[in-house]
């Protein structure tokens, strides 16, 4: 069974919309865990508009299954993600400021820094994963970088599988055949549903974790956060 890593970025964006701290973030972290949610993701930016670096502390104490930081391997996020010893960290070419992650890693042009960034991580004991493009190349230059995952940009698949392009997803079939026979663990996300997760899993082989955020808490706002985990485990079994 693919793992559901929910990401709770967008609880943190409704407390801070007023200050105070409703929602809970970590009690709905753990509300998640109890649901079945195999995991936590959190993607701190620099300007902390959502997750707070002292969430993803507080958070180490809540999570209980699988703890993923999501980010942009700068010196403040690196700094944290060494401090909180997550189960995974997963590395992201965020510019700062943008709104959502927009593209994958260069593994070639940045494959000397991410090699440097992957080796801090794993002496630490941290699993790593690295966002890419569904593109050959960067798959290899992935492996080349030591890494011990990637996790798939699905934002283009997402695009073309709304439009009614099934074949959208014939680059992540490629994609992840090359990874397994590389031995790279293989993750996905960004803008996954429950209207595309199902078709997604059962054609991308070897697929262990998807996260999943912006459309998992919309979509709990019309049929309540527990159910919409549990259909989302029942797709991906």
């Amino acid at each position: 069974m693919t793992k559901l890593s929910v990401n709770i970025n967008k609880i943190a964006t409704l407390r801070n919309a007023r200050g105070g701290n409703v929602p809970d973030l970590l009690k709905v972290a753990a509300d998640i865990q109890k649901f079945g949610g195999q995991g936590i993701t959190i993607h701190p930016r620099p300007d902390e508009r959502h997750i707070r670096y002292q969430d993803a502390r507080d958070l180490k104490s809540v999570v209980y299954t699988e703890y993923n930081i999501e980010g942009n391997p700068q010196h403040n996020f690196i700094d944290l993600v060494l401090e909180c010893k997550p189960d995974q960290v997963t590395l992201v070419p965020d510019a700062i400021g943008a709104i959502t992650s927009s593209a994958g890693w260069d593994t070639i042009t940045y494959q000397d820094y991410l090699t440097e960034m992957i080796q801090e991580f794993q002496r630490n004991g941290i699993r790593t994963s690295i966002f890419v493009d569904p593109v050959l190349e960067m798959i290899e230059g992935a492996k080349k970088t030591g890494t011990d995952r990637i996790e798939l940009y699905t934002e283009a698949f997402a695009h073309q599988y709304s439009l009614g392009n099934e074949k959208g997803i014939d680059p992540y079939v490629a994609a992840a055949k090359l990874a397994n026979e590389l031995e790279l663990g293989i993750n996905a996300g960004h803008d996954l549903s429950l209207d595309n997760i199902q078709f997604f899993k059962q054609n991308i082989p070897g697929l262990l974790e998807v996260s999943i955020g912006h459309a998992l808490i919309s979509e709990a706002l019309y049929l309540g956060l527990e159910n919409v985990v549990n259909m989302y485990l029942r797709k991906l079994k």
